[in-house]
């Protein structure tokens, strides 16, 4: 997710590694973006791990403050980094 002006990021995903078989819970990572075109990397500032539930509110609340949903691009060859 994007804010307004474009300034911040939010990316909520899923914690695959969680040892609990009855509830889920997701990860927003909150990254603050340095530079236009990609000229310098963002740099994720915080990371939060929420309960399924709670994580949508959370969806809903920056929705309604005008953050808009973005799709995943990555570059060809580009691996995720372990945070």
């Amino acid at each position: 997710m994007v804010n307004p002006n474009r300034s911040r990021v939010k990316r909520l995903i899923e914690n695959t590694k969680n040892k609990d078989q009855f509830l889920k819970y997701i990860f927003i990572d909150s990254v603050k973006v340095t530079s236009a075109l990609g000229k310098e990397l963002p740099v994720i500032t915080t990371r939060e791990e929420l309960k399924k539930d709670a994580a949508r509110e959370e969806w809903e609340k920056f929705i309604t403050q005008g953050w808009r949903s973005t799709r995943i691009l990555k570059k060809k060859g580009a691996r995720a980094a372990n945070p």
